[in-house]
């Protein structure tokens, strides 16, 4: 399919929104560009959530992201979920609709975590299936968002940029790329997080993602985890400037999901990706 892609976010800034920064929120409208919400945070049928987030949308763009739907899961989508999905977006009408390459439930049991799979044909063909059956039930397109992993597979036949561009061509889905994920992974798997960028299809991406991560020492090596619990780390802060270099500015969302700190701290982390943003805009209209 073609899906629509008339929503899109602008090329600034953005935090992923918490509650508890409402007020401070909503008394610097524009403080960022964008707030991003996770979908399954949204899913009742009205309350405070809502009410907060269609205020947050009179002054703001929003990106609702998916942490459910399981589109790399080998049996059928939770259609259930997927109208309740539905139901979301066609009421808040978000900018952007991001998703995961991964998997999180199997048959009715819900495992509450971003898993991994084979890249493999099959694994290809179904995911491919999966894109397709979500975007034409929210009627645009999505974003799929490349995975922090810990572990590969022995069977896999692609390697993780080609599966996502040929996932990305066969769908018409955009993609999401979060570097620090792709620092994370690369550290665990001791590969270079620079050849995984040259082949990334950067023409592909729509929104860019950063976070912290923790380091656990092993007797190998490090051991990253994608914990969100933390500032964004130097080699990450690098990585992105170097990706931005090449795309020109890109939404770029700052991802604080634990031990969250004060808004203060978020602006900052913010401001530094603008400053990275603001320096590629400038190169390119000199």
């Amino acid at each position: 399919m073609t899906p629509s892609s008339d929503f899109t976010l602008p090329q600034t800034p953005g935090l992923g929104f918490k509650p508890e920064h409402f007020h401070q929120i909503t008394d610097r409208p524009g403080a960022v560009g964008f707030y991003e919400v996770h979908a399954e945070n949204y899913m009742g049928a009205g309350g405070a959530p809502h009410a907060m987030l269609e205020k947050l949308h009179t002054d703001h763009a929003i990106s609702i992201h998916g942490v459910g739907l399981s589109i790399g899961g080998a049996g059928p989508l939770d259609t259930a979920h997927l109208d309740r999905l539905r139901k979301l977006i066609d009421r808040h009408q978000p900018e952007s609709f991001s998703e995961h390459l991964a998997w999180s439930s199997h048959g009715a049991a819900w495992l509450n975590d971003l898993l991994p799979m084979p890249y493999t044909d099959e694994t290809l063909a179904t995911i491919c299936a999966h894109i397709d059956q979500t975007q034409t039930a929210l009627g645009r397109r999505l974003l799929l968002e490349n995975p922090a992993t810990y572990v590969t597979f022995d069977d896999s036949t692609w390697p993780e940029t080609e599966f996502l561009t040929q996932i990305a061509r066969r769908t018409g889905c955009g993609l999401l790329l979060d570097v620090n994920n792709v620092f994370v992974s690369a550290t665990n798997h001791r590969t270079d997080p620079r050849a995984y960028l040259a082949d990334f299809p950067l023409d592909l991406v729509a929104e860019i993602h950063l976070a912290g991560h923790e380091n656990e020492d092993l007797p190998d090596g490090p051991l990253l985890i994608d914990s969100h619990s933390r500032p964004v780390a130097d080699p990450v802060w690098t990585l992105f400037s170097e990706v931005i270099a090449r795309t020109g500015p890109l939404p770029s969302l700052i991802e604080w999901d634990n031990d969250i700190p004060g808004f203060e701290v978020l602006l900052d982390e913010a401001a530094r990706a603008d400053a990275i943003l603001t320096g590629a805009r400038d190169v390119r209209a000199a």
